[in-house]
């Protein structure tokens, strides 16, 4: 059932789905610089997508979770076919380490998101 509804409703997530229902405030209540460690973000959040390293060595991960849904422009017949519009939110989580595996800094964004192709893609 709920396959069908996502189908119909045109909607998707990708990313680290243990984003999906944060936001900034909750973060912010889980992660405390100065205080959280690697293996809490790990715990909490899973793997990074992406891991980096600054040029002082310090361990940068980087989690990201989108959903997308599909704009009414995809439902118009023949419209459709010279291309396709979404849009949605994506949510972004930086979480920098210092050598003692501690949180030194993080990031929490929220954004609006767009995609297009075909002779929407302009």
């Amino acid at each position: 059932m709920c396959a069908v509804i996502l189908a119909l409703a045109g909607c998707a997530g990708t990313g680290n789905d243990s984003l999906r229902s944060e936001t900034e405030e909750t973060v912010s209540t889980k992660v405390v610089e100065g205080k959280t460690t690697k293996d809490q973000v790990r715990e909490m959040f899973g793997s990074p997508a992406k891991t980096e390293f600054t040029d002082g060595g310090l361990e940068i991960w980087r989690y990201e979770f989108a959903k997308m849904h599909g704009d009414a422009v995809n439902y118009i017949p023949v419209v459709n076919l010279f291309g396709s519009s979404a849009s949605g939110k994506k949510k972004e989580l930086v979480v920098m380490f210092d050598q003692k595996n501690i949180v030194k800094r993080y990031s929490m964004s929220v954004s609006d998101v767009s995609q297009k192709t075909g002779v929407f893609n302009q």
